[in-house]
């Protein structure tokens, strides 16, 4: 038998490589348009598109940046509370919430980026975060 939690960590894992598409169908026709070829680039960091590029185009790999942060813990988290077998109820629901508030953070970054609601969707999903860890503490210690 499996535990719940581990459903919203495999969303998010599919949500990241759908953002991981939706960031080289927009970043590579637009390298290409400025004129970027990078059979030609040597030692540049993502970042460095950042001048290149139109900031609607990076903030798509931006926001992929993005979930290989913060989502590591979220990730590490629920592999303890499954281990503990406390992945089911509450600890389930948090970790949804933390995915939705996650997906609705990159889809307002990639198409609309104010910050001011970028914070607070961000905000939302560390508070579960929190959550999660402070569950996982319960379990463990």
């Amino acid at each position: 038998m499996h535990s719940e939690i581990l459903k919203p960590v495999v969303v998010l894992i599919a949500w990241t490589l759908v953002m991981l598409v939706w960031m080289l169908a927009t970043r590579l026709p637009a390298m290409r348009a400025s004129g970027v070829d990078i059979t030609k680039l040597v030692g540049t960091k993502a970042a460095d598109a950042d001048g290149r590029l139109p900031p609607k185009i990076q903030w798509v790999a931006h926001n992929h940046n993005h979930l290989m942060e913060q989502p590591t813990l979220f990730y590490a988290v629920c592999g303890v509370i499954a281990l503990t077998g406390t992945g089911n109820g509450v600890n389930a629901w948090i970790a949804w919430a933390y995915v939705a508030l996650r997906i609705a953070h990159s889809v307002w970054q990639a198409k609309v980026n104010k910050v001011s609601v970028r914070f607070l969707l961000f905000l939302g999903a560390s508070l579960a975060l929190i959550a999660l860890t402070l569950h996982a503490a319960m379990a463990v210690f």
